[in-house]
């Protein structure tokens, strides 16, 4: 059974939940930390997050802070330390965003029943 919040939002925006659950093909740098060439943007955060607690890299004084080491670096741009609110909008940094639709006539549909 699902949260009452999140029953809402889901059914409030699932476009935005496509875009956490759809498979795309990875960056190089997720690609060689996740293992695999497609993946969701939500399961490369739940191997992030898999990754810092197997590997203990919480700062033991700071639970809401991750210390990376070398491969972590790779995913999160460099940064030596990383607030866990940060992870999720850091690997959304790695999926591009789809390009509008450049068909000129779906342009005009759209204007039509604005």
């Amino acid at each position: 059974m699902q949260p009452q919040r999140l029953k809402k939002a889901i059914t409030d925006n699932p476009k935005k939940l496509g875009e956490l659950i759809d498979l795309v093909n990875l960056p190089s740098t997720l690609r060689d930390f996740v293992g695999q060439s497609q993946s969701s943007r939500l399961g490369c955060f739940m191997r992030v997050w898999s990754y810092i607690k197997t590997n203990n890299l919480q700062d033991p004084k700071n639970k809401n802070v991750v210390n990376c080491d070398e491969k972590l670096k790779s995913v999160l741009l460099g940064k030596p330390r990383v607030e866990l609110v940060d992870l999720p909008s850091l690997i959304k940094l790695h999926f591009t965003t789809k390009a509008p639709n450049s068909n000129p006539q779906e342009k005009r549909r759209a204007s039509v029943f604005k």
